[in-house]
């Protein structure tokens, strides 16, 4: 699995707008197109504060919650493989 992490702070123009959706897009793509669970793990916050907050503040690590979630899903992935025919989940 592959973890995507980073930090979006909201500008005073539009263009954080942008670049979320396109991050979002970018890794929904990712998804898409290769056989393994890309992690979204991207803050999009309105200053530094929100961010450190929750890269390790009081409200939670959100970079160890994406890795937890990666373990989770390779192994549901694993497990899908195992128990099906479906050649989506053969490696």
């Amino acid at each position: 699995g592959v973890i995507c992490l980073g930090c979006v702070i909201q500008g005073e123009t539009r263009h954080f707008d942008y670049i979320c959706s396109g991050v979002t897009q970018g890794i929904t793509d990712l998804n898409l197109k290769y056989n393994i669970p890309f992690i979204f793990g991207v803050l999009t916050t309105l200053n530094e504060e929100q961010a450190r907050e929750r890269a390790g503040g009081k409200h939670g690590n959100k970079g160890v919650e994406a890795a937890v979630t990666a373990v989770r899903m390779i192994a549901l992935q694993k497990e899908m493989a195992e128990n099906s025919e479906d050649p989506l989940f053969l490696n």
